[in-house]
């Protein structure tokens, strides 16, 4: 692998979105999750859209392309990463993670049906080793599901995976990410931003600004600076030169620092079960995805 742009890239969204999980849970501590969402997303197009107009390359991008600019956005930015706020509302930053790190098996069998990639019996044996660990994840948390809140927490997480694993499917079926990387991603972040602001002041029942920490603004401003436009730009850019599930797998790379840092700084525990539930998630997406040169540059 000599494409060193390449490796950076994929070093950064492996690392920063680890991060993020731990951001997010710091951010909704005084902030509305919808605001959260919102503000992140707006701050990240009011970035790119300086970094555009420095490069003289602002400009109109065409209905036919904003369209699928929008699609992207509504499956990435609206229901991938803003339910996966919604839901750190009610759930440790450590089960986010985790949830969230199976979204490769739906990469994975939506790729399957749209013929980007074959299913094999090794495939069978991920799935069958990620569900378990989802098992696991229930059993060992059986009972918080009596509590509505964390149930609402755990459904937007699903829907929240399900949104990603499209998104990054229909990203390469239908090239999203050609063309000029930063202008996508300023109408990405510019419709999710305003959509999420809209729904923040629709949804949220107490938003007095006065009330929010520095600490929980700090982590939004991260949010917007490395978790949307540093990660998103190198994901975009990771997908131009490596298939969606290859891509996809860094996930578990996510969770491994994601349940790491939950547990540093925001002391969340950590049980026997939980662990043995991520080592199934991580082998069965290793087990579905792994190639010898799996990093190897793609081939179109």
């Amino acid at each position: 692998m000599k494409d060193y742009k390449l490796i950076f890239a994929v070093l950064t969204v492996a690392i920063v979105w680890g991060t993020t999980f731990l951001a997010i849970r710091i951010a909704v501590e005084t902030i509305p999750a919808w605001f959260v969402a919102g503000i992140r997303q707006f701050m990240a197009s009011l970035i790119m859209l300086v970094v555009l107009l420095s490069r003289k390359e602002f400009k109109w991008i065409g209905w036919n392309n904003l369209k699928y600019q929008i699609i992207f956005s509504i499956l990435m930015l609206v229901i991938a990463n803003g339910m996966t706020t919604v839901a750190e509302e009610t759930v440790s930053s450590s089960l986010a993670s985790l949830i969230s790190a199976t979204s490769p098996i739906l990469v994975f069998l939506g790729s399957v049906a749209v013929g980007l990639q074959k299913f094999s019996f090794r495939a069978l044996i991920g799935v069958l080793l990620c569900f378990s660990g989802i098992l696991f994840i229930f059993w060992d948390g059986l009972k918080d599901l009596i509590n509505p809140e964390y149930r609402m927490g755990m459904i937007f997480l699903f829907c929240a995976i399900s949104g990603w694993a499209s998104g990054t499917i229909f990203t390469k079926k239908l090239n999203i990410q050609s063309g000029n990387i930063s202008l996508n991603l300023f109408y990405q972040f510019l419709f999710a931003g305003v959509l999420q602001i809209i729904f923040a002041f629709l949804f949220s029942e107490n938003y007095n600004m006065g009330n929010w920490s520095l600490k929980s603004i700090s982590a939004m401003i991260y949010l917007a600076v490395f978790g949307s436009v540093a990660a998103f730009f190198a994901f975009h850019y990771s997908l131009t030169k490596l298939s969606p599930v290859k891509v996809s797998i860094l996930a578990y790379i996510n969770t491994i620092i994601a349940i790491f840092l939950g547990w540093l700084i925001l002391d969340e525990e950590i049980s026997f079960k939980f662990i043995i539930a991520a080592i199934l998630i991580i082998c069965g997406v290793f087990i579905i995805n792994y190639k010898p040169g799996i990093i190897k540059k793609q081939k179109d």
